[in-house]
């Protein structure tokens, strides 16, 4: 079983990204006759030229980009976490509106990109709500994918909100979903940042929200095992990194979700070489997950558990994706493990809710690597007193429960919030046909 240090582990972004995950509908009757969660994307070509450009450009080829062609203007960003005023040339793209298949109460912005030393972007979104008024643009995210001495801080924004509606962290979020207002469509915005007079840019290929409207359920109906099969996926422990870098969330004992991510960017073997590790004291072990917990840290929530900040990481390594989604079910976890495309899972649990498990948690990562013949959970947690203790059995009818909810009781008995099957997949840019199959089942390609 997991230490008691756990308890608190990972990423608490799973509190604050499903705060307001709620609908209108029954609390243990979620209606499955309407869909829940829309993904929409640009990724290709024709999706970079379209839009509004300032100054962007579209680039073809294999991988498909938008980059600064010629800079739109100049401006002057005050960085909170450095103190630092520095000077950036810039450029933005606005997406084409996406009328959203399902009006949302929550919506969680992703992208995939490089960002040279000396550059970063911003990613904003804007809505409109069911009622036809707009809300400001909110600031999902300004991201670099380094942090030296020329680099702004990674960092969400607080503080922001319309009175109907809310950033936390990393998700818009209706402040009030019962009242009805829902969000019906929306823009993104990229603006790209450079050192004046660079030849570098941010290269992004890929950006993309997950709009949802999961209704309010303690529990959900279990779902029906149809697939046994493990993938082989590296064991990585962070309760062995307790008490390193503690500038970074206070050390290993939450390093969940960077070590999630450790794990399945190595599943695709990819990670950093021994010239990005020669920071880590050589003392530690496993010293990329000490790396992927330096590089997915958020400077404004203090933590490594920003969802699309591991994504962004992820997507990082050579010909990598990555994606922050909603699933509906372990049966659409079957279909990527089937394909061979393992999941990082959120959840939050009492420890009598999750069975061996040891611990209780009020947000923390997993990885789904497989399924036994009986349909129960093959987990890769993190939350483990060691790597060889990291591969877990959990019960199907448990695991589903604390994942899907967007309801539950914490341990003083109070109504506490769940993430309504959040997760993170992480594929190749290239995926077989199986895989391309399987993503777009899902709603990933």
């Amino acid at each position: 079983p997991a230490a008691p240090a756990a308890a608190a582990a990972g990423a608490v972004s799973a509190v604050p990204a499903a705060a307001a995950a709620a609908g209108s509908s029954a609390p243990n009757a979620p209606d499955r006759a309407r869909p829940l969660v829309d993904n929409a994307f640009w990724t290709s070509y024709t999706d970079w030229r379209s839009g509004g450009h300032q100054g962007t450009r579209a680039v073809s080829g294999s991988r498909p980009a938008l980059v600064i062609g010629a800079p739109a203007g100049r401006t002057d960003y005050s960085d909170p976490h450095t103190g630092q005023i520095t000077t950036w040339e810039y450029a933005t793209w606005t997406s084409p509106v996406r009328r959203s298949k399902v009006p949302a109460t929550e919506v969680i912005a992703s992208w995939n990109a490089t960002t040279p030393v000396g550059t970063w972007l911003q990613i904003e979104l804007r809505g409109r709500y069911s009622d036809g008024t707009d809300t400001p643009w909110y600031v999902m995210g300004r991201w670099t994918a380094g942090d030296a001495a020329d680099d702004i801080r990674r960092t969400s924004v607080d503080g922001q909100s319309d009175g109907r509606s809310t950033i936390w962290t990393d998700t818009f979020s209706v402040d009030e979903p019962a009242s009805g207002l829902r969000l019906d469509s929306y823009r993104l915005r990229l603006t790209l940042y450079r050192t004046p007079g660079s030849r570098f840019t941010p290269v992004v290929h890929r950006v993309g929200a997950m709009a949802s409207d999961i209704p309010d359920r303690f529990t959900v109906p279990a779902s029906v095992p149809g697939l046994a099969r493990e993938l082989i996926v590296p064991r990585y422990s962070q309760n062995i990194h307790a008490g390193q870098y503690p500038e970074y969330d206070n050390g290993g004992e939450a390093w969940c979700s960077p070590t999630s991510s450790q794990m399945i960017i190595e599943y695709w073997r990819r990670g950093p070489s021994a010239e990005d590790l020669a920071w880590v004291n050589p003392e530690y072990a496993d010293p990329q997950v000490c790396h992927a917990a330096r590089f997915t840290y958020d400077y404004q929530y203090g933590g490594c558990g920003n969802w699309p900040f591991n994504a962004a990481y992820a997507a990082t390594y050579r010909d990598m994706r990555a994606a922050v989604t909603r699933l509906g079910s372990l049966t659409e976890v079957e279909t990527l493990i089937r394909a061979g495309i393992p999941v990082i899972t959120s959840q939050s649990f009492l420890k009598e809710e999750l069975t061996g498990a040891g611990y209780g948690t009020s947000g923390h990562l997993m990885t789904v690597i497989g399924f036994t013949a009986d349909g129960d959970v093959i987990a890769n947690d993190p939350a483990s007193p060691d790597n060889p203790a990291v591969r877990r059995i959990y019960r199907r009818a448990e695991w589903e429960t604390i994942w899907l909810r967007t309801k539950r009781y914490n341990a003083s008995g109070n109504v506490a919030s769940g993430t309504g099957g959040v997760c993170y997949v992480y594929w190749p840019a290239a995926p077989s046909t199986v895989q391309r199959r399987a993503l777009r089942a899902v709603g990933l390609l």
